[in-house]
């Protein structure tokens, strides 16, 4: 199995290093991701500049680009690599419910959902996570198994995994995404010259958690399983949107 790895904390951040180490052991690796961290990047990629590589001691290639632009290239083989998957993580931090419509993390996985297995963005659940080695064995285990796995083409898995031992962890529950409320508003801030300036607030806390939500499964001390679709059609909407359009204006 040959895996392309990336994330969206950068080339630097220890989930990726924890990720690599581990799935070295069952595939063949190559690490491809941004240079510094990226978060919040979602689906974009850099059109308005070339890309710079720049190969690691460790290995690993870093891009001046976002967790997308990585993968594109990796899977592009203009690394010499051709992939069978793509993993991305281990993101610090969980990324639950409406956080996938930003997050870097899963949008590099989505970028590999052209290729023969389906990809998983993996994330640990806490914002000081310690236990980066618990999400890397939980995902040996899962990509161990997608050869097993049937699923629908260009389907992404969501991973999120309690910052537990691995001992501790209860389990896996396949789960749908729940939801956030509102973030809050930005925050004003003046620089020295006087200048106001405005950091996007945090997400919004968890709004629908309840059984069934990855929002829960995680809390409860489950591994959350949950699968994405790339297609965004509202099919349940189509039939309302021509019955609108038929009416005169």
């Amino acid at each position: 199995m040959r895996i392309l790895i990336s994330n969206d904390d950068g080339v630097y951040a220890p989930g990726i290093a924890a990720l690599a180490r581990v799935l070295a052991e069952i595939g063949e690796i190559q690490v491809v991701a941004p240079d510094r961290n990226r978060s919040g990047a979602s689906n974009s990629l850099t059109l308005d500049r070339p890309l710079e590589p720049h190969h690691h001691d460790s290995g690993f290639i870093s891009l001046n680009g976002t967790p997308t632009d990585c993968v594109h290239m990796g899977a592009s083989e203009v690394f010499g690599m051709a992939p069978d998957l793509v993993v991305s993580g281990i993101n610090a931090g969980a990324n639950l419910g409406d956080d996938v419509l930003y997050s870097g993390t899963v949008a590099a996985a989505m970028e590999g959902r052209h290729l023969g297995l389906p990809p998983l963005a993996v994330s640990l659940a806490s914002h000081h996570p310690k236990h980066f080695d618990s999400a890397a064995l939980v995902t040996r285990d899962l990509v161990g198994r997608l050869g097993e796995l049937n699923l629908a083409p260009r389907t992404v898995l969501n991973v999120n995994v309690p910052d537990l031992p691995l001992a501790e962890i209860k389990g896996v529950h396949v789960t749908r995404l729940g939801h956030r409320s509102l973030a809050d508003k930005p925050v004003a801030s003046a620089d020295p010259r006087g200048k106001v300036r405005y950091w996007i607030a945090g997400a919004g806390d968890a709004a629908d958690c309840g059984p069934g939500t990855d929002f829960y499964a995680v809390a409860e001390g489950y591994v959350s399983i949950t699968p994405l679709q790339i297609d965004m059609t509202q099919y349940s909407g189509m039939d309302s949107v021509a019955e609108w359009l038929e009416k005169p204006l």
